[in-house]
């Protein structure tokens, strides 16, 4: 089997301006990154404000394997497929993340004749997005720490910063430092800090849900850094450096439009994880590709009981979206992990939504058909519409009748619901969601979350949407628990605010915000030769 790096390099890509016209967009309405990527502009929006908005389609999963089960290859299939059958279709995902890329998953470019391209740029450097985070992010660190070394006002108290770093890399090593050491205060004021991935930061998170430039200004401002020593938050713009890192994101808040395999348009915009983020691309580019196609193709990251429940409660909720249809991939690997519970109960989550969805069951190479067909019977059996898909190896066509089954489903009228009011208590959301949507009989507050909690509330931003922290390998808060247990308890470990982004963050078991590498990292696997030619990239 041919790998997804000589794939791409077959493919014929047109011109990023030949894309853009697909979805009427001129030469002028573009910035071009070289040939076969652009920006768009935000101010596009106005030329687009008149134009109803298309269908929008999420893309979600069953409890995932260690490796994946192809989510974003259907993402791109399927919107390769629906554009098959004649229906003007954009695809919306995420940009991939270093860590991952040279840790263990891989690329997030999707795979086969099912992938965006150039699939090199995107997972590497791309237009440097994720290092316009970065740097805001650590510019903000960089000042926070200057601002204690000059003791300017307002007081930030050494022991209560709680703004770490970040790098867009697996460095278990950097989960936790001490910075200002040696020569008596010359290098700063000696401190405990930490660094955690990009995709964790919440400058990411603020980019991926803001809405303009002034919005994302606003928001940035608004993030708590640390506390003062009577506990009250020091926000950035206390610092009065919210502005300057808004300018270093002005042209990274601009979507990002490539094209797949079969010259679908797509926007790789935004990059937060799902298992300690809201997993979603860019409110921006999901709204603009809306206003581009009658039908936008969008995921959200790992299982349904993280990515799909964070798009619903969080993404939906501030960009006021009402999705037409959810698509949940299933593969024979994780239905022989987790079983036929697994998926039932992602179906049934979805579903709490009161958003229809249908099965795709996802062919890897070396799965029989006797193997699916089994699969599809289980689904069906339980009342779960499923259909066998092979977007890796056949592209759009590999999908068409999944796509069929999906215009009729969004032709059936329906509305968003959500799962919680953001005017219940914290508690009272987390349990709501550990209960019917984890399956948790209750939950287990450790003296630490209680006081946050309790914290949180007292300072207003009690009313915010939650974004639980969660392990993406179980249902639980451990990762060895495979399946749909029953009579299990999740156990909250920690919460703080991201009130930038606009939600409270609960972290459960023990998740962590910077990951490690694997034994064996893929980075051992990537070359390039004389010629430039990358080789063991996925």
């Amino acid at each position: 089997m041919r790998s997804d790096i000589e794939i791409a390099r077959e493919c014929h890509k047109k011109h990023i301006e030949e894309i853009a016209q697909t979805i009427g967009l001129s030469r002028d309405d573009i910035i071009p990154y070289g040939s076969y990527i652009a920006k768009i502009p935000l101010s596009i929006r106005e030329k687009l404000a008149e134009k109803p908005d298309g269908k929008l389609i999420l893309v979600t999963a069953m409890t995932p394997t260690p490796m994946g089960e192809g989510k974003t290859t259907t993402t791109i299939g399927l919107g390769q497929a629906l554009n098959l059958i004649g229906e003007k279709t954009m695809i919306a995902v995420r940009e991939p993340s270093l860590g991952p890329c040279f840790g263990l998953k891989g690329g997030a470019a999707g795979g086969g004749y099912s992938q965006v391209l150039p699939m090199e740029d995107i997972n590497l450097h791309f237009t440097g997005d994720l290092h316009a985070v970065t740097i805001a992010h650590n510019l903000l660190s960089a000042v926070i720490d200057n601002h204690l070394h000059q003791k300017s006002a307002p007081e930030i108290h050494p022991r209560r910063v709680i703004w770490k770093r970040v790098i867009d890399m697996n460095d278990r090593s950097l989960r936790s430092i001490i910075v200002g050491l040696e020569r008596q205060g010359i290098n700063g004021v000696m401190r405990e800090d930490g660094f955690e991935i990009t995709a964790a930061s919440e400058v990411m998170a603020v980019l991926c849900l803001a809405r303009d430039l002034r919005d994302l200004k606003e928001r940035l401002g608004k993030i708590i850094i640390g506390y003062d020593s009577l506990r009250k938050p020091v926000l950035v713009r206390d610092l009065g450096v919210h502005g300057a890192m808004a300018v270093l994101l002005m042209n990274a808040i601009n979507p990002n439009l490539v094209q797949s395999f079969e010259g679908t348009p797509v926007f790789v915009h935004g990059g937060p994880f799902a298992n300690i983020a809201h997993g979603c691309n860019t409110l921006i580019a999901t709204r603009m590709a809306l206003k581009l196609a009658d039908y936008v193709v969008t995921e959200a990251g790992f299982g349904a009981d993280l990515g799909a429940e964070k798009f619903f409660d969080i993404k939906c909720r501030i960009g006021e979206l009402n999705p037409a249809a959810a698509v949940l991939v299933v593969t024979k690997r994780a239905y022989a992990l987790h079983g036929i519970e697994n998926i039932i109960k992602h179906a049934e989550n979805i579903r709490l939504f009161n958003i229809p969805v249908i099965v795709s069951i996802n062919r890897f190479a070396d799965d029989t058909d006797e193997e699916l067909l089994e699969l599809k019977k289980a689904c069906k059996n339980n009342g779960i519409e499923a259909v066998i898909t092979d977007y890796r190896e056949s592209g759009g066509k590999g999908g068409t009748e999944l796509a069929e089954k999906l215009v009729d489903l969004c032709r059936k009228p329906g509305k968003l619901k959500f799962l919680y009011d953001t005017d219940s208590l914290i508690i009272d959301k987390i349990e709501t969601v550990a209960g019917k949507i984890y399956g948790a009989s209750g939950l287990e507050l450790t003296t630490t979350a209680k006081k946050e909690i309790s914290q949180i509330e007292n300072l207003g931003y009690g009313n915010l949407p939650i974004c639980i922290a969660k392990t993406p390998a179980s249902l639980t808060d451990n990762p060895k628990i495979p399946g749909c247990p029953k009579d299990f308890k999740i156990t909250v470990t920690n919460a703080k605010v991201s009130a930038g982004a606009g939600f409270v963050v609960v972290y459960t078991g023990e998740i962590m915000t910077m990951p490690g590498l694997p034994k064996k990292p893929a980075a051992m696997e990537i070359d390039i030769d004389d010629n430039g030619n990358i080789t063991g990239l996925f």
